[in-house]
C-alpha cells in the first residue's frame, strides 16, 4: 500500500517542472483583489507566468481565487501557517502553496487535500526530515538572513546526489538573484522586486511589465 511518503513524493514530483519554466517566482501582497488579475497579465506580459499571492493580505484568498480562474499564469498561496491556510488555498483554487517552515497539522492537511506544498528550511537537519517525509524541493527562507547564496551553496553540497532543489526567497533582489541561480541544486528565487507592493498598489501594469521583462532576460540563463 502506499505510504504517506509515498503520497508526499507523488505531489513534490511536480514542483521541479512548476518552476523550471520560471526562474523567478514573484512573491506578491496584494491589498484588493480587483488587482490580481492584471497584475497577474502583466508579469505574464514579461515572460513570467508563475506567482506566489501571500496569505500575509485579508485579500490573498481572494486574489489567489481571482487570478487562477482569470488567468493561465501558474497561481501560488505563499505564506500558509496551518492547516486553515492549506484549505483556503486549495479551495481557491492554489497550484500550489509555499511555507515559511513546517508542522506536523499542516503537512498532514496538504496531503489530505492533495496540494503540493513547498516547505521552508534553514539548516541540514531540517531538509534531511523534508527528505525523509518524501519532499524534493524546498524553499530556504529567509536567504540573505541565513549566509546568503554561498551559504546555500555549502548547504546543498551533501544533498546533491538526493536530486533535492531548493527555490530561495528572502532578501533576493536584481542585485543577487543571479549569484543564486548559478546553485546547481537552485531551480528558481522568489523574490517581491519585480512586483513591489507600492507599484501593485498604484496599478502601474507597464513598469511591472518591464520589471517583469528585465529579470527574465536577464536570468533566463543564469546557472543553466
Amino acid at each position: 500500500m502506499p505510504t504517506r511518503r509515498d503520497a508526499q513524493a507523488e505531489l513534490s514530483a511536480t514542483a521541479r517542472a512548476l518552476l523550471s519554466g520560471n526562474r523567478v517566482v514573484p512573491v506578491i501582497e496584494i491589498d484588493d483583489p480587483a488587482q490580481a488579475v492584471p497584475l497577474t497579465r502583466a508579469l505574464a506580459a514579461g515572460g513570467i507566468t508563475i506567482v506566489e499571492i501571500t496569505f500575509r493580505t485579508s485579500a490573498g484568498a481572494d486574489a489567489v481565487r481571482a487570478a487562477a480562474s482569470g488567468t493561465d499564469s501558474i497561481v501560488g498561496a505563499g505564506t500558509l501557517l496551518t492547516p486553515s491556510d492549506v484549505d483556503a488555498a486549495a479551495d481557491a483554487g492554489a497550484a500550489f502553496g509555499v511555507s515559511p517552515g513546517w508542522d506536523p497539522l499542516t503537512a498532514a492537511r496538504a496531503l489530505e487535500r492533495g496540494l503540493l506544498v513547498i516547505p521552508g528550511v534553514t539548516g541540514a537537519g531540517e531538509i534531511q526530515q523534508r527528505l525523509a517525509e518524501g519532499h524534493t524541493t524546498v524553499k530556504f527562507f529567509p536567504a540573505e538572513a541565513n549566509g546568503g547564496a554561498a551559504a546555500l551553496a555549502q548547504l546543498s553540497a551533501p544533498f546533491a546526489h538526493t536530486g533535492l532543489s531548493f527555490m530561495p526567497t528572502g532578501g533576493i533582489g536584481a542585485h543577487n538573484a543571479a549569484s543564486y541561480l548559478a546553485i546547481p541544486a537552485v531551480t528558481a528565487i522568489g523574490g517581491s522586486w519585480v512586483a513591489p507592493r507600492a507599484l501593485v498598489a498604484a496599478g502601474e501594469w507597464a513598469q511591472i511589465t518591464a520589471l517583469a521583462a528585465g529579470a527574465t532576460a536577464a536570468l533566463s540563463t543564469a546557472g543553466a
